[in-house]
């Protein structure tokens, strides 16, 4: 990489980064790592939102909706890697957002790689945003009022999702919310990065993670449409996207990239970048100000699309 990504950490993040444990994804270790995270992340729903699972058809979902009536909604999509995760690991999140936008949160429950590689988990969160478009009438909410948005893999599920519906002429998100989104299997297949680079999320866990959700060797000449969204040609016709992401981040410059190509595309793009903050880093530091701002510019940029 040109830099490394190594400008200086913000002082509030880097004792959260000491506590935090190393993450070495491989097959043989996945079981073990996906229970201890099940346990560790389990957060408490804030007062004010209820939360509920449904089910219906093929659509997962995890709904959190306010006490007030809501006035839009957004369909969720969590990360770690394409491999692990789960809905709970962001209760906190969507709660908050649920409550302070006053919008009805659905986290979609989608299927993990290496057990169901792509397009599983591209399946299962269109399937979640089908669960949301049929609700909306019933929940009050407008579906020109309806967004979509995810962290991390979640991000790049995000991304395709909206390429997908796109192509399909199905009804589009008002705004594509991209936290550090995971883009681009090249990425992986680099060399020049070694894994020591980077804090948290590491080019061999992302080397893992692709080569689990394709089945191949990331980086190679072709990739299956959709999933991969940064080898999508065409970006014209996309909803508006916030991308936000740190600068020691793995995927800042994907993350550039994409905005880049957006807008050439005609799109409307705001990028927010987090001067030394890494990958993940409002799950290890949640009380850090330097979190706090980083989701007060989602929540304002959520507030104008679909917000009260």
């Amino acid at each position: 990489m040109d830099d490394l990504n190594l400008d200086p950490m913000p002082p509030d993040l880097v004792a959260p980064l000491r506590s935090a444990p190393p993450l070495r994804l491989s097959r043989w270790g996945l079981p073990f790592i996906r229970a201890i995270s099940a346990l560790a992340l389990r957060q408490r729903i804030l007062p004010g939102v209820s939360v509920r699972n449904a089910r219906e058809g093929a659509a997962r979902v995890r709904v959190y909706t306010p006490a007030a009536p809501p006035v839009g909604g957004l369909l969720w999509i969590h990360g770690g890697g394409l491999v692990i995760g789960r809905p709970e690991w962001t209760d906190a999140r969507c709660a908050r957002l649920a409550r302070d936008l006053r919008v009805v949160v659905a986290a979609a429950r989608y299927r993990l790689a290496p057990q169901n590689p792509f397009p599983a988990g591209l399946d299962d969160v269109q399937s979640a945003w089908g669960w949301l478009l049929q609700h909306a009438e019933g929940l009050g909410i407008a579906p020109e009022r309806l967004a979509v948005g995810g962290e991390s893999a979640g991000g790049g599920l995000a991304a395709a999702l909206a390429q997908r519906l796109r192509d399909q002429g199905r009804p589009q998100p008002a705004a594509q919310l991209l936290i550090y989104p995971m883009l681009d299997d090249r990425t992986a297949a680099r060399a020049d990065i070694p894994p020591e680079a980077h804090e948290v999320w590491n080019n061999a866990n992302n080397h893992f993670g692709w080569s689990s959700y394709l089945g191949a060797e990331p980086g190679g000449d072709a990739a299956p449409p959709y999933a991969v969204p940064a080898r999508t040609a065409d970006l014209s016709g996309l909803p508006p996207a916030w991308i936000g992401v740190g600068t020691r981040d793995l995927f800042l410059e994907e993350d550039r990239a994409y905005a880049h190509r957006l807008r050439e595309a005609g799109v409307e793009v705001v990028l927010h970048e987090v001067p030394g903050a890494w990958h993940g880093f409002p799950a290890v530091a949640p009380e850090a100000e330097t979190t706090r701002a980083f989701i007060a510019a989602q929540v304002a940029y959520l507030r104008d699309r679909i917000g009260a």
